[in-house]
């Protein structure tokens, strides 16, 4: 009679504390994301709003100087209001949509103006009635805008937390709310500015470069079928 396969052991819970620790010290030799570079350089939570809407479908590095452009000439709602859209569309091209976000920035600073006395809000019940505002906007305003607890979740957040195994989700939407349940709320903050650089450095979405990532011991590599 043949003997029994082996028992497999029970596969261990990710440490997440450590997956952070370990990335904290990998993204040094990163670029941060473009919106916390705007944040860096003026703190401002209009600023990060702007740029937010502006990143939608652009790359960091067209995004940031983009917005460096565009404060330049008004940093404000009022500011931005005064200008004329093709102004504002000159100074964001070549941003993704950049006459429909024109519109959009003009749009929100209207509302700003009419409904919060021109302050960006800091709580994602009121950032969500703004126009073109969705729930990872509004999250990155209220964790790099207002440096209060939330989880911003990009399309490298939600690919990241699956691959490790962290969660099984099949949307950014649904990885926001399982991270919500069991992440540990002293990681919130700085969760996205940590994955998004892993994710455009080291754990791409096609071939993710394992050979040379720092918390690979930790992942379970779902999905992957070739890595580097």
């Amino acid at each position: 009679m043949a003997a029994p396969p082996p028992r497999r052991s029970p596969k261990r819970a990710l440490d997440i504390t450590a997956v952070v620790r370990a990335l904290k010290r990998a993204v040094r030799a990163w670029a941060p994301p473009a919106v916390a570079r705007v944040q860096a350089a003026a703190p401002d939570p209009f600023r990060v709003l702007a740029s937010c809407l502006l990143s939608l479908r652009t790359k960091d590095a067209v995004t940031e100087v983009a917005a460096r452009r565009l404060f330049a000439l008004a940093d404000s709602p009022a500011a931005i209001l005064a200008l004329p859209r093709p102004a504002i569309e000159r100074a964001i091209y070549p941003v993704g949509f950049y006459r429909v976000k024109a519109r959009t920035l003009q749009e929100v600073c209207r509302d700003l103006l009419a409904r919060f006395a021109g302050q960006v809000p800091d709580t994602l019940e009121d950032l969500l009635t703004l126009k073109g505002v969705g729930r990872k906007t509004a999250n990155l305003v209220v964790t790099v805008g207002y440096n209060k607890a939330g989880i911003c979740v990009d399309t490298h957040v939600h690919r990241i937390c699956n691959r490790w195994g962290y969660v099984r989700t099949k949307t950014p939407e649904a990885t926001e709310q399982a991270l919500r349940a069991i992440l540990p709320r002293k990681h919130w903050i700085v969760f996205n500015d940590l994955l998004v650089p892993f994710g455009q450095n080291c754990c791409k979405p096609i071939s993710p470069l394992c050979s040379r990532c720092p918390i690979e011991v930790h992942c379970a590599k779902v999905g992957v079928t070739h890595h580097r």
